[in-house]
C-alpha cells in the first residue's frame, strides 16, 4: 500500500475512489481482500485525521458524483471521526483514564509472554499474526480487520484492551486519540456496556474470501466491565475575534491550512508543531513519526508556494513563546496535554464551525448522531 505524505496525492486519491469504486461502497466496504486490493475503501483515514483533507471536501465531491440516498453509508463513515472526537470532547476523563489506566498495565504485562507473542505475531491464530505484519508493515487496516484484531486480542489472547490500543497508536498512520480509544472501548464492550463485539470464524473467513483457513476463537465470551461513568462536561467552543498581529500554532490535525476556516485570516506568522516522541505518553513507530514530519514538510512547502511566513518547530518550543498566540484547537490527545502538562496559559483556540456545530448532536450514541447527518450535511456543504 502507498500513503504519499502529500495533499495532492490525497486528492488524487479521493478522485480515484469517487470515480471507480464510490457507487459499489456500501455493498463491498465490509471485505477485506488484502493490502493489495483496497478499491472497495477509500483509505483516506491518514489524511483525513492529519487535516490534509476535510470531510466537508470529501462529501462535497461525492455529492457531485452520486446522491445523498446513495452515498449515505459513505457519508456516516466519514462523519464517525467527528462523532468520535466530539463525544471525548464532552467527557475529557475517559482519555485521562486511558492513559493512567495503560501505565500501570504496561509494568505489569512488560515481561508477559502472552503479550509479546502477540505484539510479534507469534500466535496460534494465522489471520492475527498476519494482521501484525500487515500493520507494522503497511501502517493501516481495514476497518473489518481492525474489529476482528481487537475482539480477539480482548476475548481470545484475554490481553488488556488498553495494551492492544496503544500498539494501534503505534503503527496506525490514521491513529487519534478519539477514534482509536473508543473504539477499543466499544470492542470490549465497555463503550456500550455489555454489547462486546465478537469476532466469529466464519465472518472471518466470509468477508476476508476464505484467506485464511485454522481460525479457533473464543466466541462464547464474557464482556468486559467497568463501574465508571462518566458526565457530560460542558465546553464552550466560541472563537474569539482574531488579530492580525498573532502567530498561529497548528498542530498535526490540520496540514492544510488552506481548506481551514482561518484561511483567510492573516497571521503574523504560522507555527507547524513537531511533536516526536520525546514528550508523547505513546511512543510511535518511526514510521509513523516519520509520516507526521513528511506532512508537515508539505504543509511548509504549500505555505511558502502562497508566500505566507511559516516555520516547523518542536513542541518543546512553544513553552519559549511569551506572546498571546492563536492555535488551531488539537482535539484530546497527546498535543491536548503537552499544553495543560506545561500550563501553557497564551494559547487562543481556534475551533472548527464543522466540529462546533457537529458536537452538540455527540451527547449520545451513533444512531442517534446519524439522525442530524443531512442536518450537518445542509449547513456545510
Amino acid at each position: 500500500m502507498n500513503f504519499k505524505p502529500t495533499r495532492s496525492y490525497a486528492i488524487e486519491k479521493l478522485h480515484n475512489f469517487i470515480k471507480e469504486s464510490l457507487i459499489n461502497y456500501s455493498k463491498l466496504r465490509n471485505f477485506d481482500y488484502g493490502p493489495t486490493d483496497r478499491v472497495n475503501v477509500s483509505c483516506l483515514s491518514p489524511y483525513i485525521s492529519h487535516g490534509i483533507i476535510n470531510e466537508v471536501e470529501i462529501i462535497n465531491e461525492s455529492l457531485k458524483k452520486y446522491s445523498f440516498v446513495k452515498n449515505e453509508k459513505f457519508i456516516q463513515e466519514i462523519l464517525w471521526r467527528i462523532y468520535w472526537k466530539g463525544w471525548l470532547e464532552l467527557r475529557p476523563n475517559v482519555w485521562l483514564d486511558y492513559l493512567n489506566d495503560l501505565k500501570k498495565i504496561k509494568e505489569y504485562f512488560k515481561n508477559n509472554q502472552n503479550y509479546l507473542n502477540a505484539i510479534e505475531g507469534k500466535t496460534s491464530i494465522d489471520c492475527f499474526n498476519y494482521w501484525v505484519g500487515e500493520l507494522k508493515e503497511n501502517n493501516y487496516l481495514h476497518n473489518h480487520a481492525r474489529m476482528w484484531f481487537a475482539s480477539i486480542w480482548i476475548f481470545t489472547l484475554k490481553l488488556p484492551w488498553q495494551l492492544g490500543a496503544e500498539f494501534f497508536m503505534q503503527h496506525l498512520y490514521d491513529g487519534d486519540a478519539a477514534s482509536n480509544t473508543l473504539g477499543w472501548r466499544w470492542v470490549a464492550g465497555i463503550q456500550t456496556q455489555g454489547k462486546p463485539y465478537i469476532a466469529s470464524e466464519w465472518n472471518i473467513k466470509k468477508f476476508t474470501n476464505n484467506r485464511f483457513q485454522s481460525i479457533k476463537l473464543n466466541e462464547n465470551i464474557i464482556p468486559i466491565t467497568s463501574n465508571k461513568t462518566y458526565s457530560i462536561i460542558n465546553k464552550n467552543f466560541t472563537n474569539v475575534k482574531i488579530s492580525e498581529d498573532k502567530t498561529l500554532l497548528i498542530f498535526e490535525n490540520s496540514l492544510s491550512f488552506e481548506i481551514t476556516d482561518f484561511k483567510n485570516n492573516k497571521f503574523k506568522k504560522i507555527i507547524l508543531i513537531d511533536h516526536k516522541n520525546n514528550y508523547r505518553s505513546i511512543n510511535l513507530s518511526e514510521k509513523v513519526i516519520k509520516f507526521k514530519s513528511n506532512l508537515l514538510e508539505d504543509q511548509k512547502k504549500r505555505l511558502k508556494e502562497k508566500s505566507i511566513n511559516c516555520e516547523i518547530v518542536d513542541i518543546n518550543e512553544i513553552k519559549n513563546i511569551s506572546e498571546n498566540i492563536y492555535a488551531i484547537y488539537p482535539c484530546i490527545g497527546e498535543n491536548l496535554d503537552f499544553i495543560k502538562l506545561n500550563k501553557i496559559k497564551n494559547i487562543q483556540f481556534l475551533y472548527r464551525e464543522l466540529d462546533k456545530f457537529s458536537w452538540q448532536y455527540c451527547n449520545k450514541g451513533f444512531f442517534n448522531f446519524k439522525n442530524y447527518i443531512p442536518k450537518i450535511i445542509q449547513k456545510f456543504i
